[in-house]
């Protein structure tokens, strides 16, 4: 047992710590196979004073005896705040080590991305995406690993980790089997809430049982006893011992040295005598005990506990105006009474100074003492001293936030600034914390808009609830110019159609651009107007919507963004409706400049947005100029991927890379992307719409392949059923369900689905039989229950594919038409599908309709050319059926 161990009173939290160590051991051996090992996580869990930290240092130890990389890295109660915190101290010593040129070069397209955040590197103007930044710092370990392996990362106190960090270590644990490295994690249970709680939870998920920290049985606490004090320490004295301290190794390691400060006997009549000493070591006794060291070594210890962390006897001097000898003193009292201690050599931090509070509990109970009035001061010290030693707004934000509020303009400004900073790295949380610490000020009446403003760009992310009512109060108030007034009500209207208010976000727009001049600001407005009723799937639209969108579309030239997004959306939704398919790539094309995407209007680019590009690429695709969509989305994957950006931006990337591969014919390259951007999407969020159109995609693309059952396990899987997402999702997810229950022998199912998006897309207006493929689908079903039906959708499907006259759209009515028909009716139809779909870019529909072709007048070339072209798509059903008609054929 571990309670051997030769320094017993050091090492008291390993005592009966077998089970623990032996996991440790074995996760490390593991990670050292090779360089190819499954990472993996384990996480401790256990009270205060448990002896979690021991275990941390034990595997660190374990670690670096089998010749691998261990970095340490903490929380702290009082420094949740703070972004980035735990993992800067976990990855900084690493990273700081090397060059800025080196570290530009190790990090690659990630250095401006994660560098920021890890406090290597300025951050940029504009606000970064936080789950980008949380990517590249997982790729940085993905480096860093490859570079140091066997790596372990420790962290410990994870329970007051900062959300940035946590983030971080929840994604990272989610990525671990293709990573070779060892995380350990010790916590608390039921400390954290909120976000914090929620990434624990996920971290804890993967790894499987999370390991509880017991405490010392009688027996362990006595073997302990009879160390430390002596072994003629009595049965009853170690019972009490364990009694009072309820086995918890800190606190016996406490009450065991106050024994020997006292010179108390070990035996059972000076057991009554242990519950008061074990008082001092935490809560109120402790605070008395604090008190008899004096006023000034008091005043010391409470400075340290503001500071947290970096706690030297100089800055404490200043904190506490005490002089540099009296300070001297009062640290070297405080370490005597196992108050403050100097840091372990073992875990120490780059920013630990001189000095560090004994245990987490001893450094609560010292802040938890100070009176309010007084803590306030001291943070208010705090945060100059921060500031005048250069570290910036960010970095003494923590400290400006506690700061009594009295009207002070240069505090406004000073969180203003570390907001904007926050936002820089990622960290839109704390930006939100310092903007709503300065509206407590408060702040002038006219900078008070503008920090209403700057809140609700802030948390437009994370709450649009909390986003809306922060800018209609910025909006309320004079203050915004007239640029900063037309952003925020087109933020605004962003954070009501995030909050499912679409009404609400059109009136908002609406109101703002009926009290504006004829302009670019105005019709920015209007555009948003058509761009929220647009995506989102759940309003049926106005009979005057088109109309009404035609004639503002009819005034533009293309001259500014405003005009070029107008356009956009004209020609999106002359598509949609299946108008003249030649006519809706006239307002696409005007919408370019030179033939591509206009400054301000790039995949990167925050003022417009995903969607609006989105539309212009689905605008071409599916108006047959298919290469002009494939140049949008390869520029849109390409551009995320050099910029570092994953999440939903690179999930839709892929998404739209596989739609053009699908409408190409090539089913396997479809797939493939598909499935890369099913991975992201799954990151982001199951049940959004880039979850939702990740998974249509992939159910369409794998029923065109053939794999039915594979499609109905992914569909599964994923939820993809209903009810649907209130945001369009292209192509109509109604339809592909549909057919996919009729695909699986569920008839009846399907028939009612396909009904169903029917009526969807009759409230919508949108007749573009390519883009809401439910007729013809559903006439086939309905060919042998009702054929006269089956035959009126089929000429439906015809009248509105001709309307739209893109060559695929009349190809694949024809092919219904022809699949209702028999005899010679029927192979002049396919003969006709043929010819259209060979001059379409849709190589697997081309390839269907020869092998409907060769079927339909048993002819063994047409069907052998239907085979090659199916073979060359990927079209594993298709090729089967070509195959099954050859042999029949003879």
């Amino acid at each position: 047992m571990t309670e051997a161990r030769p320094d017993a009173a050091a090492s008291a939290s390993l005592w009966e710590r077998d089970a623990e160590i032996a996991a440790i051991t074995q996760a490390i051996d593991e990670l050292r196979v090779d360089k190819a090992s499954p990472g993996s996580v384990l996480v401790f869990s256990g009270e205060a004073g448990i002896g979690k930290t021991a275990v941390l240092t034990e595997a660190r130890r374990i670690a670096e005896e089998r010749g691998c990389t261990a970095w340490y890295a903490r929380g702290g109660e009082t420094v949740t705040s703070v972004p980035f915190n735990v993992v800067r101290q976990l990855l900084q010593p690493a990273l700081l080590g090397l060059l800025e040129g080196e570290t530009r070069d190790y990090l690659g397209d990630w250095y401006d991305i994660a560098g920021p955040a890890l406090g290597l590197a300025e951050p940029g103007e504009t606000p970064a995406d936080p789950q980008h930044v949380c990517d590249g710092i997982v790729a940085a370990v993905n480096r860093l690993a490859r570079r140091t392996w066997p790596l372990v990362l420790l962290i410990d106190d994870a329970h007051w980790a900062d959300q940035e960090t946590l983030h971080w270590l929840s994604e990272l644990t989610g990525r671990l089997t293709d990573m070779c490295v060892l995380v350990v994690v010790a916590r608390r249970p039921g400390e954290a809430t909120g976000e914090r709680a929620r990434y624990l939870q996920s971290v804890a998920a993967e790894a499987g049982p999370v390991t509880r920290i017991s405490a010392l049985t009688p027996e362990a606490a006595a073997g302990l006893t009879r160390t430390t004090v002596g072994e003629h320490a009595d049965d009853a004295f170690c019972r009490e011992v364990w009694a009072v301290t309820g086995g918890n190794p800190y606190l016996t390691v406490e009450l065991l040295a106050k024994v020997k400060d006292s010179q108390l006997d070990p035996v059972e009549d000076s057991a009554a005598k242990l519950r008061a000493l074990n008082s001092t070591a935490r809560g109120d006794g402790l605070v008395a005990r604090l008190e008899k060291l004096g006023v000034e070594a008091t005043r010391f210890a409470w400075a340290a506990a503001i500071l947290h962390t970096g706690i030297t006897v100089d800055i404490v001097a200043r904190l506490a105006s005490l002089s540099r000898d009296t300070a001297k003193e009062c640290a070297d009292l405080l370490t005597q009474a196992r108050i403050l201690t100097e840091p372990d050599p073992a875990n120490r931090q780059v920013d630990d100074g001189d000095l560090e509070f004994v245990h987490p509990l001893i450094a609560t109970a010292v802040y938890d003492s100070i009176p309010p009035g007084v803590r306030t001061a001291f943070h208010g010290v705090a945060a100059t001293v921060v500031t005048e030693s250069g570290r910036g707004p960010a970095a003494a934000s923590r400290h400006l936030i506690e700061v009594h509020p009295d009207g002070e303009a240069d505090l406004v400004e000073q969180l203003r600034a570390a907001a904007t900073e926050h936002l820089a790295v990622g960290a839109p949380d704390a930006a939100r914390r310092c903007l709503e610490r300065a509206l407590k000020e408060p702040p002038l009446p006219d900078v008070r808009a503008r920090v209403l403003y700057e809140l609700g760009c802030a948390t437009l992310l994370t709450s649009p609830a909390t986003t809306v009512d922060y800018l209609r109060s910025a909006l309320a108030e004079p203050g915004l110019d007239s640029a900063e007034r037309v952003d925020a009500v087109f933020r605004l209207s962003q954070a009501l159609l995030h909050n499912d208010q679409l009404e609400e976000a059109v009136r908002t727009v609406d109101a703002e651009a009926a009290r504006l001049e004829p302009g670019p600001a105005r019709m920015r407005l209007q555009a948003a107007h058509y761009m929220w009723e647009v995506i989102h799937a759940d309003v049926e639209l106005s009979p005057t919507h088109s109309q009404e969108l035609a004639a503002l579309a009819a005034t533009c030239t293309g001259k500014d963004n405003s005009e070029r997004a107008l356009l956009i959306l004209r020609g999106f939704d002359a598509v949609a409706r299946g108008e003249n398919a030649e006519e809706a790539v006239e307002f696409c094309d005007r919408a370019l400049v030179n033939g591509r995407l206009a400054p301000g209007l790039g995949w990167t680019d925050s003022e417009w947005g995903i969607e609006l590009l989105l539309m212009l690429a689905i605008a071409y695709a599916y108006a047959d100029r298919l290469d002009r969509a494939e140049s949008l989305y390869t520029e849109a994957l390409r551009t995320y991927e050099s910029a570092g950006w994953t999440g939903g931006h690179l999930a839709l990337a892929h998404t739209y890379v596989g739609h053009g591969h699908r409408m190409r014919g090539r089913l396997k390259d479809a797939e493939e992307s598909l499935r890369k951007s099913l991975a992201f999407a799954e990151r982001v969020g199951r049940g959004l719409p880039v979850h939702w159109g990740a998974t249509c995609h992939l159910v369409d693309t794998l029923l065109a392949r053939g794999h039915v059952q594979e499609a109905w396990k992914v569909a599964e899987e994923q939820g993809f059923a209903p009810p649907y997402p209130s945001t369009i999702v292209v192509p109509d997810p109604r339809s592909v369900r549909g057919r996919l229950l009729l695909a699986v022998g569920r008839t009846k199912d399907g028939i009612n689905e396909l009904e169903a998006a029917e009526k969807a897309a009759a409230a919508r207006g949108h007749q573009n039989t390519v883009v809401a493929p439910w007729g013809g689908d559903l006439a086939r079903a309905l060919a042998n229950e009702d054929p006269r039906r089956a035959a009126e959708l089929a000429m439906s499907v015809r009248r509105r594919a001709e309307r739209l006259g893109t060559d695929t759209a009349i190809g694949e009515a024809l092919r219904v038409e022809a699949y209702l028909a028999t005899g010679k009716r029927a192979a002049a139809l396919y003969a006709k599908a043929v010819t259209y779909l060979a001059a379409s870019p849709s190589a697997f529909e081309h390839a269907a309709a020869r092998v409907e072709y060769g079927i339909a007048i048993r002819s063994t070339s047409e069907l052998n050319r239907g085979l090659t072209l199916a073979a060359s798509c990927g079209a594993d059903g298709l090729v089967r059926q070509a195959r099954e008609a050859l042999a029949r054929i003879g």
